[in-house]
C-alpha cells in the first residue's frame, strides 16, 4: 500500500458515496493567509471569535467553514473586511446570501439554530453569482488537501471564475481533492479539472452530476446513500425532484429510507453500515482505521405511490 491516505484509500476501490459532511446549513468565512490544522482557532482570525462560532453553530445543523481565493496566501495579508455567505442545502429550497463584514466577531449575533432550520433573518443579500464551488486546500490538516486540491482550485478559478474558492476541512482528506458545490450542498471525491467542471455545469443548470458524488449534505449519511441510489437507478439529475420522507432504523447497523419524487413516486432503500476493510489510514500520518461504510442494498417501490 502506499504511503498517502488518497491512494491507500483509491488502492482499495473505496467507494465515496454516502460520506458527504452533514450539513443542513453553511456558514464560510473569507480568511485569508495560513491555515493551521483547526483552521478556525489557528489562522488569522481571532481563535476567540473562532470557538464562539463553532459554540454558537454546535448542534444546530449549521458548519463554519473559512475560505480563501486561490492563490498565495502571505501571511501578511489582513483584510478590510471578510466575505460572508450562507448557504442552506434543503432539496428544492436552497438558497445563498453573502455579506462584507469588518469584524467576523459580527457573525455572533446570528440566530444559529434558525440558520440550520433554513431561516436566514435578512441577512446580507441574495446571491446572484455562479454556483460556489469549495475546494478543500487545508494542508495543515492533511497533506493530500494541500499537495491536491490547491491546483484543482487554482486551475478552477482560472476556468470558471468568481464562484471558486479554496476551503478549510470538508471531510474524507483520502478522497481528496474534495469539493463542495453550494447552493445544493452536494459533495464530491477525487475530482480532477474535468470531472469539476462537469459537476459545475450541471449545478449551473440546477442538475446534479453523480461522478464522484458523495452524497447531499443535508442528510445523514444513510439518507446521503438512499438519494444517491434512487438517482443512479432513475437517472434523475434536478436537484429539488428528490427527498427523504423518512427513515427507520432496521437494527443496530441498518435502515429503510423513503425517498420521494415530487411526481409523486417513492422507494424504500435499504443502507446497511459496515467497517471498511482492511483498515486504511484515513488521514495522512494517522493511525490505520476502519471508517463506516454506508451502502444501499435494495431499493424497491412503493406501490400506490403511498
Amino acid at each position: 500500500m502506499t504511503s498517502t491516505c488518497t491512494s491507500a484509500s483509491a488502492e482499495l476501490g473505496e467507494s465515496v458515496a454516502a460520506t458527504a459532511a452533514v450539513a443542513r446549513t453553511w456558514l464560510l468565512v473569507e480568511q485569508p493567509g495560513p491555515w493551521g490544522p483547526k483552521a478556525l482557532t489557528s489562522s488569522r482570525l481571532d481563535p476567540a471569535v473562532g470557538r464562539e462560532l463553532e459554540r454558537l453553530a454546535d448542534g444546530t445543523g449549521v458548519r463554519v467553514a473559512l475560505v480563501r481565493r486561490p492563490g498565495r496566501h502571505a501571511d501578511r495579508h489582513v483584510p478590510a473586511a471578510h466575505r460572508v455567505f450562507l448557504a442552506h442545502t434543503a432539496p428544492g429550497g436552497s438558497w445563498v446570501r453573502t455579506a462584507s463584514v469588518a469584524d467576523p466577531a459580527e457573525l455572533a449575533a446570528l440566530d444559529f439554530t434558525a440558520l440550520g432550520t433554513g431561516e436566514h433573518g435578512g441577512f446580507g443579500d441574495g446571491y446572484a453569482g455562479p454556483p460556489l464551488a469549495l475546494v478543500c486546500t487545508n494542508g495543515r490538516r492533511d497533506r493530500c488537501c494541500a499537495v491536491q486540491g490547491r491546483p484543482l482550485a487554482t486551475a478552477l478559478a482560472a476556468a470558471e471564475g468568481t464562484g471558486v474558492w479554496e476551503a478549510t476541512h470538508l471531510g474524507g482528506h483520502r478522497f481528496s481533492p474534495t469539493m463542495l458545490v453550494l447552493p445544493f450542498g452536494y459533495a464530491y471525491g477525487r475530482v480532477d479539472a474535468p470531472l469539476a467542471k462537469e459537476v459545475l455545469a450541471a449545478a449551473h443548470a440546477g442538475r446534479i452530476a453523480l461522478d464522484g458524488c458523495r452524497g447531499r449534505s443535508f442528510w445523514d449519511r444513510p439518507e446521503q446513500a438512499a438519494d444517491l441510489a434512487v438517482r443512479a437507478l432513475t437517472g434523475e439529475e434536478r436537484e429539488g425532484a428528490l427527498a427523504v420522507s423518512g427513515t427507520v432504523p432496521d437494527g443496530p447497523d441498518g435502515w429503510t429510507v423513503r425517498v420521494r419524487h415530487t411526481d409523486g413516486r417513492a422507494w424504500d432503500v435499504g443502507v446497511s453500515r459496515a467497517a471498511a476493510q482492511p483498515p486504511r489510514p484515513e488521514s495522512c500520518g494517522g493511525a490505520l482505521g476502519t471508517p463506516a461504510a454506508f451502502t444501499a442494498d435494495r431499493v424497491s417501490a412503493v406501490s400506490g405511490r403511498s
